[in-house]
């Protein structure tokens, strides 16, 4: 029987959570932070669910965990955690982990104001104001994103047969945008959200089965984005991201960002050099830019990027007792 022991710092990205692992994190195997994923999941995953879900985390609980980087052009290695499981990539937990780490004094950059990150899906390059003793903001130039398919329909309870678009920014979202039987996000309420999002992701993942052209262990629709009219004069447009069992993103969502124009580009709205201001569920803010295009596989995408700001919370000494009966967590349903 053992207690094990993980050094936590918690902080939230425009409102999302991020607890990011400084220490305890185990020793992984593999040649990238990909192979690192690989191995976290085969033998480490009741770490995620012991910092994940309740009684020590909770059903939207998000976070990283920081290793040495396997390439020399990287300034710092970053696993991604949360409810959902293990992610490629996550665009509020980049915001959230960098200006964790430099506050923190985690990581000592190549070059002020600039980081290099490896992730399991890629490199991701961080740019960061910092005037002061705090990160103000943070701008990460995010893998490549594309829209993969149109018009998918599926049946969605209560609302008819809906279609679909299929984008992939870091991970693949569904987006359902406005439509007949649809009028847009503010249809639907939290427990609506809650409700039809997992059973429209499995019925999507019963019909169709996205893979990325370069590593073949990132597949599946795994969030679901439901779109509407923006609220705030300042945005474009406002979302809403399903993930993991019963969390709904605070955050506008990196990820779900990229995805989001990605689609917008392959529908030939939204320009490469062009803006795009995403709103939250809670009113928060991320600016989206595409910054070029770029071939992927088969798939014209684009480069994005994000610029959006994180705080600090507090320390967190955690403990996961094998005693302790919850040890891997719960979610009550």
């Amino acid at each position: 029987m053992a207690r094990h022991t993980f050094f936590c710092i918690d902080g939230h990205t425009c409102g999302n959570p991020v607890r990011v692992v400084a220490g305890g994190g185990p020793r992984l195997r593999g040649d990238s932070l990909s192979g690192y994923r690989q191995d976290f999941l085969a033998h480490y995953d009741w770490i995620r669910q012991g910092l994940m879900f309740e009684p020590r985390g909770h059903d939207m609980m998000s976070g990283s965990i920081l290793y040495a980087p396997t390439r020399p052009d990287c300034d710092l290695g970053v696993l991604f955690i949360e409810t959902s499981g293990c992610l490629p990539m996550c665009g509020h937990g980049t915001i959230g982990t960098v200006t964790t780490a430099i506050e923190e004094g985690l990581v000592t950059p190549t070059q002020a104001g600039r980081l290099a990150l490896e992730t399991p899906a890629g490199k991701v390059e961080v740019s960061y104001e910092q005037p002061g003793r705090f990160v103000e903001s943070v701008s990460l130039r995010n893998v490549p994103a594309w829209l993969e398919a149109r018009d998918v329909e599926v049946d969605v309870p209560d609302l008819g047969r809906l279609r679909c678009d299929i984008a992939y920014g870091g991970n693949f979202y569904a987006i359902f945008d406005p439509q007949p039987g649809f009028e847009g996000l503010d249809q639907l309420s939290v427990d609506d959200i809650l409700r039809l999002s997992p059973q429209v992701r499995r019925r999507l993942n019963a019909l169709i089965d996205p893979v990325h052209p370069d590593d073949a262990t990132i597949r599946g629709v795994s969030h679901v984005m439901w779109t509407g009219p923006a609220r705030d004069p300042a945005a474009d447009a406002r979302n809403a991201v399903f993930y993991g069992d019963r969390a709904i993103d605070r955050s506008p969502c990196g990820t779900g960002t990229s995805a989001r124009m990605a689609q917008l580009h392959g529908r030939e709205r939204l320009a490469v050099g062009q803006r795009f201001v995403h709103e939250s569920v809670i009113g928060s803010l991320f600016t989206g830019e595409v910054l070029g295009t770029e071939i992927i596989g088969p798939h014209t995408g684009i480069r994005p990027q994000i610029t959006g700001w994180a705080r600090v919370t507090g320390y967190n000494t955690i403990f996961i007792d094998d005693r302790d009966p919850f040890a891997l967590g719960f979610s009550v349903n």
